[in-house]
């Protein structure tokens, strides 16, 4: 017994000799029992929406899947990630999302130490992990890299970050331009959503510039009060795509020149167009500065999108930044003509009407004259509504938490009659009821 005492403790020593000891790193950070918590403020090692437009953070060999809920071990979806143990964790991770390449659109990439691995349909495509320096030349190892589409950026690109440098790789001629941002933080994530761009510094973030840099606003900002849903910690806390499946009603609903779509409710608003990227609600003064509060109805005309709250009419130019346009915001009555509160406002495609909503009857008033007044007054086969818009399908009018679809406004004012309700919930929030 006393030999075998005297061998385990050589083995021991010899060990912690060679370095197989007690491990640096932090078991937090690699082990599979590892209980994480993102809401006591973990610094992130990669964070991107799969094909799915579920947003995906990615701390040592955990990740997370959407704004809420319990971590879990990557390789229950990504096998082949965790097959790899020598090439440490995700340094980096973006979704393609560029109809014109044909090879890589829609594919989610995955960065380990010098090599990348591309997802596509939740399966490892054929031939990788591959060097990234094959894939992506003249694009360095370790990265954090985020995705930047022709119109964001001067062509479709990959903004790749080490350190505070920037390499610009164009997808189109596979060339790097590189960049050095030292006002930015040295990021340790990075991510596009919603067509803007953020740099994740342990738990807080930097929005800027794809192409200069630049930012605007006070940061960083604590990312526990935008990207996660933590207790006591500002809008995060709020509705969830769990809650928005809950309770589906919406206050007002429209969809600009440039095809972003926008339901309110209370005092926050949620992109419909970027359901690929998962449903989050903002604050409306997010968006349009001036507006704080609910808001009773919302259209878009020539370029502009109109915000009736109360009385009073905002009038904002469509595109980002959403300004507002100077003498604003105005009375309803001096601007359309009728008497606020109303419920609903709506115009179709380029057509020159705006259809405005009070009560259980339709108002219809020309924006091209002025002064501007009712044109025609049609009663409507609803005693309230709560929105209305109008699309290349046809008008929409939503009720509590159905919608009803009519082909045009006119079919509207002399339907007596309601048709088959549609629940919003499944056609427009994807819900499963």
């Amino acid at each position: 017994m006393k030999l075998l005492f005297q061998t385990l403790c050589l083995c021991l020593a010899l060990g912690l000799s060679l370095g197989q000891g007690v491990p640096d790193t932090p078991p937090e950070s690699l082990h599979h029992d590892a209980k994480l918590d993102r809401c006591e403020g973990l610094e992130f090692d990669a964070i991107a929406p799969d094909e799915s437009g579920v947003m995906l953070f990615f701390k040592g060999d955990h990740v997370w899947k959407g704004f809420h809920g319990q971590p879990e071990l990557i390789n229950s979806s990504f096998k082949e990630l965790d097959d790899h143990h020598h090439l440490g964790h995700v340094d980096a991770a973006f979704r393609m999302h560029y109809p014109d390449d044909t090879v890589h659109h829609d594919h989610t990439f995955f960065f380990l130490d010098d090599k990348v691995f591309s997802y596509y349909q939740k399966s490892l495509e054929k031939g990788f992990p591959k060097d990234i320096s094959e894939v992506f030349p003249g694009v360095p190892s370790h990265l954090d890299a985020a995705e930047c589409p022709k119109g964001e950026c001067v062509t479709d690109s990959v903004l790749f970050f080490k350190e505070n440098q920037v390499f610009h790789y164009d997808t189109r001629t596979k060339t790097v331009k590189t960049k050095v941002w030292s006002h930015l933080p040295n990021c340790t994530s990075t991510l596009r959503w919603l067509e803007h761009y953020y740099c994740f510094s342990g738990h807080e973030f930097t929005r800027f510039h794809p192409v200069t840099g630049t930012v605007v606003g006070e940061y960083p900002k604590d990312a526990r009060k935008y990207f996660m849903r933590c207790p006591n910690f500002g809008h995060g806390s709020g509705d969830t795509s769990q809650d928005l499946c809950k309770n589906t009603r919406v206050d007002a609903i429209t969809s600009d020149d440039l095809g972003k779509a926008y339901a309110f409710r209370g005092n926050l608003y949620m992109r419909l167009d970027t359901h690929r990227d998962g449903w989050h609600p903002f604050p409306i003064s997010n968006t349009w500065k001036e507006v704080s509060g609910d808001v009773d109805a919302v259209f878009t005309y020539t370029g502009k999108v109109y915000i009736i709250k109360g009385d009073q009419v905002y009038i904002y130019k469509s595109g980002p930044g959403y300004a507002l346009i100077e003498g604003y915001p105005k009375s309803l009555q001096e601007e359309l003509g009728v008497e606020g509160p109303v419920d609903a406002a709506f115009v179709c495609g380029e057509h020159e009407i705006a259809h405005v909503i009070k009560d259980d009857k339709m108002y219809d008033i020309d924006l091209t004259v002025t002064p501007r007044v009712i044109d025609k007054e049609a009663p409507l086969p609803f005693k309230k509504v709560n929105a209305g818009m109008c699309g290349t399908d046809g008008v929409k009018i939503f009720v509590d938490e159905d919608f009803y679809r009519y082909d045009t406004p006119q079919v509207l004012a002399f339907s007596r009659i309601r048709p088959e309700p549609h629940k919003i919930s499944r056609e427009f929030l994807g819900c499963e009821h």
